[in-house]
Formats: structure tokens, C-alpha cells, sequence
């Protein structure tokens, strides 16, 4: 691929992503999507704002020092102090990159920054110029780029490059462009700004009007050279541009843009999957080319055609992108070393410990089902296999009592770290209302459910049920998940895992004072 027909993969799952309402990412959870979108083959890695929290700040070092090939980036906004803990959590790591941004809209600059144009340029600059003190590869962002005036923007991009940047992000920030603008916009900025060929272009698009693909590849084809993308296409609000339909449309479409990426698209199904289950966000069935329906068809018309060839109604081969062809079938009679080799080739590497744990609990599964399928397995090492470190709470022992006329109970039995186990009972509007009553009674914890998601992993009266509820505590809020073909028992478990990671962060989680989180 010649230098001018690559397309830099800048994946922001780690940051934007988990801005997406509702999501939440331990250290260990970003360090097992960070391992993964590296066998994906991005070519940078924004693993997090080092400055808004104690635990973001140790996700981007460890992930920086940790994770071989892509670039690891910090994100700061263009104020010293955010440059200089970036630089910590990034000092000593082989491809580091210090990504700054500040709004450059006159809207941003009224209504947030309070600031005017010369002040913001001033700041933009000396950012820029303290990073390069720091790392070679610094990248700046004019948030909230395409409703800026076109001769600041120009302006602004000019004096940074000239500072040292060596990637000029310009963000969509609130999706508010459309796909010939946006051309026009990066057309323009490589015939005004004079030192443009000195940096990469890049482009980070917002999906609120449904348009973070098409802009972003509106602006490919027109010049920049880089993508900044989420899994999913998760993100603030509607989200951001979604790495697989890019990377998708760019090899299907190479005829039209003439362009290609160095991402392994065998492994987008299951980099995928990874995101939306320690996200907590199911995908979309529908959703192009990683949606359950994908690569499926109902219509006769279709089936007939798709039998006789292939590529009557599908324009890509679904084991490109990591589907199965066939079915993985797994049973009771399997070993140990068959089911290491399936999880291995699933992407997991799993110590002689976690293998145990995980092979007790397919056993246990297969015991129940005729066939246990990948998504059964992801469930099951995604259940047992989740935090670092010994769980506060792990949950025993499990009765339930409920149907018509009959007052649902339910009774538990809660091992609690440095304790003896504990047991109590209680009733409820609902099994699932009386398994938690009576698991906050046991822990002496009370948070609030916010939400209570439940999906099958596979299909069939013996699938697998995944819970997923969503508690806060305060100012603290998590995600709990669990897996069981009893459907009680898994909110059981996803509630006892919210208990854990709840627990996890207040050990953990110190928030850096009045810091938020800040989207480009």
C-alpha cells in the first residue's frame, strides 16, 4: 500500500466510547479492549484523559507501557497542567502522542471559553509547543471545527502546525456538517493553510444527524489521511463514526476511494462484541456489518439467490469481518485443551486458574444445552473472569419462590471478603425484586438500579440469558453483568458483579477535583 493510500486508524473507544451514557470501564476492562484492538491492527490507540481521574491516568500509562504496536495517545485540553499528566502517564513509552484540543467556534468561544479569538490562538499554540517539549507526536483538534470561521480555522491550524503538531484533528464535533461541506472544508485547508503538507489530516466526526460515516469518507476522498473512530460507533450523544463501516467501505469500495487500512478485518465481529459487552450496549441487530443481521436473510427471493451465488444480495464475505461460516459445536464430551483452543482463537488468553473456572462453568452449561455456541463462551469468560484482584462478594447460594398467588421470596447466601458468609431472605414485586432485597440485606449495600437489561445470547428455550444492570451509589456509578440459563440467577450475578465494582472503584476511583470529561 503506498504511503498516500493509507488511512490511520485512530480508534477512540477507550475515550469517546466512554463517554456513551451509561457505559463505565475499569483499568482492567480498558486493558483487555486496549490488547484487542491491537491484534485489530489500529494504528493509534486514545486510551484515555490522564488528567480527569487517578484511574484514567493509570488505564493510559499502563496501556502506553503494556500494549505492543499502535501509538498511545493522552488526551488534554489545552491547559499545562492536563499537557504535563499526560506526558507522566506517557513517559517511557515507545510510540507515545499527546492529543490537545480547545474550541474554536465563535459559539464555544461565547458560550463556554469566554474567551476571544486571539487569547484561544495564543493558548492553542503555547499547548501545542509544551507538548512537543514533551513528545514528538503531537496532535491538535479545533473542537467544534465546522462551524468555525474558515480564516481562524486557517489561522489557528497554521500556528500550530508551526508549533510542532504533527496531526491536525478537525472535529465534527456536533455533527453538524454534511458530506460535500465537509470536502469542501478539507479542500480548503490544504489551499490556504501553507505548511498543511507538514502534518496528517485528520477527521473526527459526530453522528447526531446520522452522517459520521459519509462525512468521514467525504473528507478521505478529499484529502485526510486519518479516522478517528469508535467500535459500534459509540460515543457522546448520537456517537461517532463507527470503525467498521469505514474500514468496510474503504476495502469494498477500494474501485471508488482508492484507499485501504492496515486493521485485520477478521477480527472486527469479535473486537465488537468485546466492546458492547464491557460497555453494557447491546448492538443494534440491523447495525451494518457487525448487527446479528448482518449478514442474514428471511426473504425468499434472497435465500434463493445467496444459495445459487453468493454475491446476488452480499457484497462481503462474512468470515472477512469474523463471522462464522459454520457453527463451533462444543458439548459436554470436550476438554479442557478444546476449549482453551476455541477461546484462544476467540481472542482469549486465559492463566491455568481462569481456564478452570471458566471450563467448570461450561460444563455446567453443556450439561443443559445440546450445543454451546462462541457467544455462550464470550458470556461465560466475560461472567467469571471479569475484575483483577479477589471479589469483595461472591454469591453462594441462590432460592427463589414465585408465581400466581404466591408472594415472590428469595433467599441468598453472600461469601463477603474477610468475613463469614451471610444469609438472609426477602420478598419483592418479582423474583428478581426479592433476589436483590434480599442481596443488599446479605452486603449491607443499597444502591439504586437505574436500569435492568436482559437479552439471549443464542437462540432456543436453552439459551443463555445475560443480564445487564446498571446501579449507582452516590456519585458513583457501574455496570454489573452475569450470564446462566436460569435468568434469575443471572441478574443475581449481575447484581452481585455491580456490588464488586462498585466496591473496586472506591478503592480505586479518585476523581481529580473539579475535572470533567470533555468531548472533541
Amino acid at each position: 500500500m503506498a504511503t498516500n493510500d493509507k488511512v490511520i486508524i485512530f480508534d477512540t473507544t477507550l475515550r469517546d466510547a466512554e463517554q456513551t451514557p451509561g457505559a463505565s470501564l475499569t483499568v482492567p476492562d480498558k486493558m483487555e479492549i486496549a490488547k484487542q484492538l491491537a491484534r485489530l491492527q489500529v494504528d493509534v490507540i486514545e486510551a484515555g484523559f490522564p488528567i480527569s481521574s487517578n484511574e484514567d491516568y493509570e488505564a493510559v500509562h499502563r496501556i502506553a507501557h503494556e500494549i505492543e504496536g499502535p501509538a498511545i495517545c493522552g488526551l488534554a485540553r489545552v491547559v499545562l497542567k492536563d499537557i504535563d499528566r499526560a506526558a507522566e502517564a506517557l513517559a517511557g513509552a515507545p510510540k507515545p502522542r499527546i492529543h490537545t484540543f480547545v474550541g474554536t467556534s465563535q459559539i464555544q468561544l461565547d458560550g463556554q471559553l469566554r474567551k476571544n479569538r486571539a487569547e484561544v490562538l495564543e493558548l492553542a499554540v503555547k499547548a501545542v509547543a509544551h507538548a512537543k517539549s514533551a513528545v514528538d507526536d503531537v496532535e491538535f483538534s479545533p473542537m467544534d471545527a465546522t462551524r468555525t470561521d474558515l480564516d481562524y480555522l486557517c489561522e489557528i491550524v497554521h500556528a500550530t502546525i508551526e508549533a510542532g503538531a504533527t496531526t491536525i484533528n478537525i472535529p465534527d464535533t456536533v455533527g453538524f456538517t454534511v458530506p460535500e461541506q465537509f470536502a469542501e472544508l478539507i479542500v480548503h485547508l490544504k489551499q490556504n493553510v501553507s505548511n498543511i503538507e507538514q502534518a496528517v489530516i485528520s477527521i473526527h466526526c459526530h453522528d447526531d444527524l446520522g452522517m459520521a460515516v459519509s462525512n468521514t469518507l467525504s473528507a478521505l476522498r478529499a484529502g485526510a489521511r486519518q479516522v478517528e473512530c469508535t467500535l459500534n460507533g459509540l460515543g457522546e450523544r448520537a456517537g461517532n463514526a463507527s470503525l467498521e463501516e469505514v474500514v468496510m467501505a474503504l476495502r469494498t469500495r477500494s474501485d471508488y476511494y482508492g484507499l485501504d487500512t492496515d486493521v485485520v478485518a477478521k477480527e472486527i465481529v469479535s473486537t465488537s462484541r468485546l466492546v458492547s459487552r464491557m460497555m453494557g450496549i447491546a448492538v443494534a441487530p440491523n447495525k451494518a456489518i457487525v448487527g446479528a443481521n448482518a449478514f442474514a436473510h428471511s426473504s425468499g427471493i434472497h435465500q434463493d439467490g445467496v444459495l445459487k451465488a453468493r454475491n446476488t444480495f452480499e457484497i462481503m464475505e462474512p468470515t472477512d469481518v469474523g463471522w462464522e461460516a459454520t457453527s463451533i459445536v462444543l458439548t459436554a464430551r470436550s476438554g479442557r485443551h478444546a476449549l482453551r483452543h476455541r477461546l484462544e482463537e476467540l481472542g482469549y488468553e486465559l492463566s491455568k486458574d481462569e481456564l478452570e473456572k471458566a471450563y467448570e462453568r461450561f460444563i455446567e452449561l453443556a450439561d443443559k444445552k445440546k450445543e454451546v455456541f462462541d457467544e455462550d463462551l464470550m458470556a461465560i469468560v466475560g461472567d467469571e473472569i471479569r475484575v483483577e484482584g479477589n471479589e469483595k462478594y461472591k454469591l453462594e447460594y441462590l432460592h427463589t419462590i414465585s408465581g400466581s398467588g404466591t408472594v415472590p421470596s428469595a433467599t441468598v447466601r453472600l461469601h463477603i471478603e474477610g468475613a463469614e458468609s451471610v444469609q438472609q431472605s426477602a420478598w419483592g414485586d418479582g423474583p428478581v425484586d426479592a433476589t436483590y432485597e434480599a442481596i443488599n440485606l446479605a452486603a449491607g449495600q443499597r444502591p439504586t438500579v437505574e436500569e435492568y437489561i436482559i437479552q439471549a445470547i443464542t437462540g432456543g428455550s436453552q439459551a443463555m440469558g445475560e443480564v445487564t444492570v446498571r446501579v449507582n451509589d452516590g456519585e458513583l456509578k457501574t455496570t454489573g453483568r452475569g450470564v446462566s440459563t436460569d435468568i434469575i440467577e443471572a441478574s443475581a450475578r449481575a447484581y452481585v458483579d455491580a456490588l464488586n465494582r462498585l466496591y473496586l472503584r472506591r478503592g480505586r476511583q479518585v476523581r481529580s477535583d473539579q475535572v470533567q470529561s470533555q468531548t472533541i
